[in-house]
């Protein structure tokens, strides 16, 4: 009678499960990576976490949404101030600006910190969670591969725009200009797009409704750094808008 192979103790039957849990887990990813390359995005992990974060906390008021609008449907001056704000190589990079993140190691003495492109961004506040450790920036680095192969560079910087946090339960450029200005995305000026831009670093710290010297002296960097850029002609150049 023929003896039946043992699938193995607890040790393999967890390994086979883990596996599993990744598997389904990628499969997730690379289909969000697909849908929402062509898809409005209805919402993202950080806007999931702030959420949550308020039902445990008991705050029932807060609410996080974001307005989907398409890229013409935004202020060129919106999409050129976050490039010129936080990532101006993005037209060129594959998703890592080499340079920074090798500086910004040297500045954390090795610890995970800052450094981030538009496309990194886009993926951790899509997919991931928000905080600082090196298992999150691995992932990160996964998904941003993901994103840079199937998306444009337009799509990215309009799936950032959208899913950005600009202010508590504010997500999104349009939210943001109708919260902040009482108008659309598409009419937001030079200066408030500069302004909108300026608090990206901290949205829970800093207010572009009351803004502090500090986001006062960001804002006005981030106006000259787009004027150095070259206006909405840099926008045209790459085909961002």
């Amino acid at each position: 009678m023929p003896v039946k192979k043992r699938r193995g103790g607890p040790l393999a039957r967890l390994k086979r499960w883990l596996l599993g849990a990744i598997a389904v887990v990628v499969a997730f990813w690379a289909g969000g990576i697909a849908l929402f390359g062509v898809l409005p995005v209805p919402f993202s992990a950080v806007m999931a976490e702030r959420q949550l974060s308020a039902w445990f906390s008991g705050d029932f008021s807060y609410v996080a949404h974001s307005d989907w609008v398409g890229m013409d449907e935004i202020s060129p001056w919106m999409a050129l101030s976050v490039i010129a704000a936080e990532d101006q190589t993005f037209p060129e990079h594959w998703g890592f600006d080499v340079g920074s993140i090798q500086k910004a190691l040297e500045e954390s003495g090795g610890r995970p910190r800052g450094a981030s492109t538009l496309s990194q961004q886009a993926a951790k506040n899509l997919f991931l969670w928000d905080g600082r450790s090196w298992v999150r920036k691995g992932l990160e680095a996964g998904l941003t591969a993901g994103i840079e192969l199937a998306w444009t560079k337009r799509r990215i910087l309009t799936v950032y725009l959208n899913i950005a946090e600009f202010g508590p339960g504010i997500f999104g450029v349009e939210a943001a200009s109708r919260h902040f200005f009482n108008k659309p995305a598409s009419r937001l000026t030079f200066s408030e797009a500069a302004l909108l831009a300026a608090v990206l670093p901290n949205p829970i710290r800093y207010r572009a409704d009351a803004p502090t010297g500090y986001v006062l002296s960001r804002q006005q960097w981030i106006m000259r750094q787009m004027r150095q850029l070259g206006g909405e002609g840099f926008l045209k150049q790459h085909r961002l808008h």
